[in-house]
């Protein structure tokens, strides 16, 4: 729908609520928005000309709220973080939210899009509910628990009109209501149908993290998983094959519930198998029901506790072996390998250097892989995703009391977290300069001075940086401490952008499998994937290859399915054009500038050649 005045957009809820024929054309008068909008005017008593932020919790009720979820959002952190780092290029902010639509957890996108979603209070501890805020994702997916996306003027409130959220519903264990992850965008760039596909890969991963709640709280049980029309549900059971737990599509299912799973009704009443094929983890076998019909083949995976070690190697295992996985066949990657080998276990920060996206993170989390220090904790903070006035308590701690709010008996900071271990601080050209003072006195006495308390506390931390921010240019002005910047640089790395990557087709190929791993690529698809510059680096390649394997059909990912900027588009980076130009010459050099040859190298079309050809003003020798 289009922008509408705030006036405008107060009659039309108002006429919908209402349900006044004449102001329905746009609306959908059975449309779930028309639904909601009913319930904030009838039920909730909203007004949606009201102005004002979300009700917003303090730390000490942040707190109190996500303690009976630890474990949960423990669980559900690496697949939240890794949806975070897909969709954070598009501009998508990421939060976890508790059933009562408050959030818990947040990933803000990058720079000036972090700042919109700090300034709107749209980050940890914000209340959305439906019954506070009127229509929005997050209230409305928990109200109706479903899935749903509300797209800008589908808002109840005029104020929420620049956002447009996809929401789909967690549930625990027991197939109950535990929240909901909700993804935002402010980008005005973004069509309906954009947010529509990031939806379903939101879906997707809250499917994955459902899994994981289940998995993690059934730990000791063995787990089959049971094919289904709505998609696979998760049964576990004990040793003497009594059901003792499953998820809410396996209820939905087989029909089980809390008093039958109370009671430990036995497995068979529900699903036979052969249970003498199962050895290892996550055996295939074919599942029957009770009355013999058959149900598909699905898994079940052992008990933790009954899996059998990994096979002992002939050759010892190479401890840089991710490291050097990561550099591929990059010669100026391989180099930079081969030099931290070199300083082996020398306590020497490291200083990571590269755009947005190309794996910062991963590269540190292999350096610690690599390490002595890798059998204890590895502790990350992005500098730029969290409010400057959580940073401080987050980073160095404090004691009980220090503060309006605080912990009654205190918390430790990361860099106390990671003592022995390894602090990894993402975008470190983003830390406030009060706190940049701290650290350094930290890497200087070895110590850490939480916030109230009466004596530092002695640390041992391997530090690792990252930023994409010229340091040197940001010391030479004083925007960054010139002392703290000399001590971060022990040796730097710099990660290539992918489109500067020596083997950058080895890696398209490589995530197209880890990504989209029922998939094949077209030629067409392979030709675009080939000559894209990538702005966003590896993680934007992740994000179009993850959305094309939920879109393509009959498991052919098309050219159609990838969702690629323009080249030249604002979105495009500068220098990317020319990068562009330089692989399109270097081919036609390569083939004595015969143009069809060229072509069939870079598997273009000859016609989308001689266009790029036509645009980049390339000389050629036909």
């Amino acid at each position: 729908m289009a922008s509408l005045s705030a006036s405008n957009h107060v009659a039309r809820v108002l006429s919908v609520a209402n349900q006044v024929t004449d102001r329905l054309a746009d609306v959908d008068a059975s449309s779930r928005i028309a639904s909601s909008w009913r319930r904030c005017v009838i039920s909730h008593k909203l007004d949606p000309a009201r102005q004002g932020p979300p009700q917003t919790l303090t730390e000490a009720e942040i707190r109190h709220v996500a303690e009976p979820l630890e474990e949960t959002i423990r669980f559900v952190t690496p697949e939240l973080d890794d949806l975070a780092r897909v969709l954070r290029d598009a501009g998508y902010c990421v939060n976890l939210a508790d059933a009562n639509a408050t959030m818990l957890f947040s990933r803000l996108p990058g720079e000036a899009d972090a700042r919109l979603f700090m300034d709107w209070k749209i980050y940890t501890g914000s209340n959305f509910s439906e019954a506070f805020e009127g229509t929005n994702g997050l209230g409305t997916a928990l109200a109706e628990q479903k899935p749903i996306l509300v797209h800008r003027d589908e808002h109840f409130r005029a104020q929420w009109h620049m956002f447009s959220c996809a929401v789909a519903p967690l549930f625990d264990q027991a197939g109950r209501l535990a929240g909901a992850v909700n993804i935002t965008s402010c980008r005005e760039d973004l069509e309906r149908t954009a947010h529509q596909l990031a939806l379903a890969v939101t879906m997707e991963a809250t499917r994955r993290m459902e899994g994981a709640i289940f998995r993690g709280h059934f730990r000791n049980a063995w787990i089959a998983t049971v094919p289904g029309d709505g998609g696979s549900g998760l049964l576990a059971y004990d040793d003497d094959r009594r059901i003792v737990g499953a998820c809410r599509s396996a209820r939905a299912l087989l029909g089980l519930t809390d008093g039958l799973i109370a009671s430990g009704i036995d497995l068979s009443r529900y699903v036979k198998f052969d249970h003498h094929a199962v050895r290892g983890a996550d055996e295939t076998v074919e599942l029957r029901r009770a009355d013999g019909r058959a149900l598909g083949r699905g898994h079940v995976a052992p008990p933790l506790r009954a899996r059998s070690p990994a096979p002992r190697r002939d050759a010892p295992i190479d401890r840089y072996d991710a490291m050097h996985r990561l550099a591929g066949r990059d010669p100026g990657l391989i180099k930079s390998v081969k030099r931290l080998r070199s300083i082996g276990d020398h306590n020497l920060p490291v200083l990571l250097h590269g755009e947005t996206g190309v794996g910062k993170d991963v590269f540190a989390h292999a350096i610690h892989a690599a390490s002595s220090r890798a059998r204890n904790n590895y502790v990350a903070l992005n500098c730029a995703a969290m409010p400057e006035s959580l940073i401080d308590a987050e980073l160095f701690g404090y004691e009980a009391g220090a503060f309006t709010g605080a912990r009654r008996d205190g918390s430790k900071g990361l860099i106390v977290q990671a003592d022995g271990g390894t602090l990894f601080l993402d975008e470190i050209g983003d830390m406030p300069i009060a706190l940049q003072t701290r650290l350094l006195r930290v890497l200087e006495n070895r110590e850490v001075w939480p916030l109230g308390a009466l004596k530092p506390v002695p640390v041992d931390i391997r530090l690792i940086s990252a930023t994409h921010r010229d340091l040197g240019r940001m010391a030479e002005q004083g925007t960054f401490r010139a002392d703290l910047y000399f001590r971060l640089r022990g040796m730097e790395v710099r990660l290539p952008a992918l489109r500067d990557r020596a083997d950058r087709d080895d890696i398209i190929r490589q995530i197209a499998r880890e990504e989209a791993p029922d998939c094949r690529l077209s030629d067409e698809a392979w030709g675009l994937l080939s000559a894209y510059p990538y702005p966003g680096n590896m993680r934007q390649l992740r994000h179009v290859l993850r959305l094309a394997g939920c879109t393509a059909e009959d498991g052919v990912i098309t050219d159609a399915d990838l969702d690629l900027p323009p080249f030249g588009g604002r979105t495009a980076e500068p220098g990317l054009e020319a990068a562009e130009r330089r692989t399109i010459v270097e081919a036609l050099r390569k083939h004595g500038g015969r143009v069809t040859e060229a072509a069939r190298a870079l598997k273009l079309s000859r016609a989308t050649l001689y266009r790029k050809i036509k645009l980049l003003k390339i000389e050629t020798a036909q």
